[in-house]
């Protein structure tokens, strides 16, 4: 985020459900998506009781669980993906309870090694963060926290003063994939937020097209996509088919943004 605002960017940040469509095809899929322009990476881990997430993404996370993905295996996919990419950042979206499943101490070793940068959790608010926070910082994994319409101005407060990588801003009280946008309430919203947030903004949920991600643009330090890309990539037929998509989604996404930065500036 430091780097994209040196260079006078907004960043674009996919979402993906990690072993959806196909486990074996996910490390092509998170080339896929640097090469269409993404920051960078979440990669979501499948959760059988994902409840801030809608249809779209539940069913990922049915299909990625049904096809055996674990977190070790989400793991291994950062790990490979590390490979080739050793710059691009990876940020692991989900819930406490597979995390504490797993063990916070082990999970935190584990993910540093395979190549994670940061950690978010959706349901582990900044007030219940007192453990957890220690143990992802011993290992150098940023927590992020998310801030929503609803979120009070104390835990605001809150976060401002605890918040590391960046605040993913919720752009409606709802969940993932509903058509609640409404641009200037946000837009409004986000500029709030700078006044009191010292990391950077991004902003996702129900971010679709390249038109809404524009228009977001000027307000936050990067946008978020999550289901409509995750719907594009459930079409897939193949490796090969997957990558177009994610390359072709992404690309008018990365123009739009960029273009609405440049005119920012003039």
């Amino acid at each position: 985020m430091a780097a994209l605002k040196a260079a006078g960017r907004s960043g674009l940040i996919p979402f993906v459900t990690s072993g959806d469509p196909h486990p074996d095809w996910m490390v092509g899929i998170l080339h896929a998506l640097v090469e269409g322009g993404a920051d960078i990476l979440e990669l979501g881990m499948p959760f059988s009781d994902p409840m801030a997430d809608g249809p779209v993404i539940q069913k990922s996370s049915e299909r990625a669980l049904e096809r055996g993905m674990t977190l070790d295996r989400t793991l291994a996919i950062v790990r490979e993906f590390r490979d080739r990419d050793t710059t691009t950042p990876i940020v692991l979206m989900g819930y406490l309870n597979p995390v504490e499943y797993y063990g916070w101490e082990k999970f935190a070793t584990n993910a540093k090694s395979a190549g994670v940068d940061g950690l978010l959790i959706v349901d582990c608010p900044p007030e219940e963060a007192d453990s957890v926070r220690p143990v992802l910082a011993k290992h150098g994994l940023d927590q992020i926290f998310l801030a929503s319409p609803t979120t009070t101005d104390a835990r605001i407060a809150t976060m401002g003063e605890l918040a590391q990588g960046y605040v993913y801003y919720v752009s409606f009280a709802g969940i993932t994939g509903a058509d609640l946008l409404v641009m200037a309430d946000v837009g409004a919203r986000l500029d709030e937020l700078r006044q009191t947030i010292r990391v950077p903004i991004a902003v996702g949920f129900g971010v679709k097209t390249a038109v809404q991600a524009a228009a977001l643009a000027p307000h936050a330090d990067a946008v978020v996509v999550g289901s409509a890309l995750v719907e594009q990539l459930a079409a897939a037929t193949s490796l090969t088919d997957a990558q177009h998509r994610a390359r072709e989604f992404l690309r008018p996404l990365r123009l739009a943004v960029d273009a609405a930065r440049a005119t920012e500036k003039n």
